[in-house]
Parts: structure tokens; C-alpha cells; sequence
């Protein structure tokens, strides 16, 4: 049981570590709710320059500029809401990992599904007139007819 409590004990001081390592121990908010407010932000915010990681995992310097800023703002008390609508000021919808919903992501994220799809519907309707078309008519075949005599002359 003695070991077992030892690996419980390194494993949770190397999570730990692992966690303080993330962010500098001078940036941190003293209070404590805070601070953990905080976190819970950065979670949810983009690195807009390593785009596929939230400021929190993110070790761009900009993260960590970001980082500061909103600790500021958790300090002076400001709500998710009022820290959130600052940084799409700034940054726009793409700073946030989960967007709210909108007319413009919605055309971002259906638009090139409507143009494949236009492009088919365009490539079928050649295909169909050119099908349509089909061979000559009665004229164009009387004159190859004819062309195609007289060259046999």
C-alpha cells in the first residue's frame, strides 16, 4: 500500500509542477478565486497565433500578453461577458474557441459546401445541353454529305 501511495503522491506533485510550469508564478492573481476564474478563461480563449490552442496551453508570447490582460480584467472585476466582447473588439469572433453562432460563420462554414455543390449543378447542366444536342441536323448533314463527296472526287 506504501508504494502505491508514493506513485499517488509523485504523480500528483508532477500534475502539479506540470501546472505551474504552464504559466509564470509572477503573473498570478494572489486571490485565489480569482486567479482560478481566470484560468477558466483562458480556456476558452484562442491563441490567435497557434490557432489550434487556447491561450492557456499556448506558449506564444501574445498568449501570454493575452494572459495578463485578462487577469487585469478578472481583477478589476470585470464579467466574462464584458472580458469576452473586449477581445472580439480587438481580435474578432476567431479569438474565441467556441464562436456564438452568426450569419457571417454560418456563410464561413456553409459557403464552400454551396459552391461545390454549384459547381456540379453547373458541370451537370453542360452535360445535359451538350447530351441534348446531340447530332446534326437534317442541314449540317445534307453539306458534310456533300462536303465529303467531293473530296473523295
Amino acid at each position: 500500500m506504501g508504494g502505491l501511495r508514493r506513485v499517488g503522491v509523485a504523480f500528483f506533485a508532477m500534475v502539479m509542477l506540470g501546472a505551474a510550469a504552464a504559466s509564470d508564478p509572477a503573473d498570478r492573481l494572489t486571490n485565489p478565486a480569482q486567479e482560478a476564474h481566470a484560468r477558466s478563461l483562458f480556456r476558452s480563449l484562442r491563441c490567435v497565433v497557434c490557432q489550434s490552442e487556447s491561450i492557456d496551453e499556448s506558449d506564444a508570447p501574445l498568449a501570454r500578453d493575452l494572459r495578463q490582460l485578462v487577469r487585469r480584467q478578472v481583477a478589476q472585476g470585470r464579467s466574462d461577458a464584458q472580458i469576452r466582447a473586449f477581445l472580439v473588439s480587438k481580435y474578432g469572433q476567431f479569438v474565441l474557441l467556441a464562436p456564438k453562432p452568426s450569419l457571417g460563420n454560418a456563410i464561413l462554414w456553409v459557403g464552400p459546401l454551396l459552391v461545390v455543390v454549384a459547381g456540379a449543378a453547373a458541370l451537370l447542366t453542360r452535360r445535359r445541353a451538350a447530351a441534348e444536342q446531340g447530332g446534326l441536323d437534317p442541314q449540317e448533314e445534307a453539306v458534310l454529305d456533300k462536303l465529303s463527296r467531293e473530296e473523295t472526287i
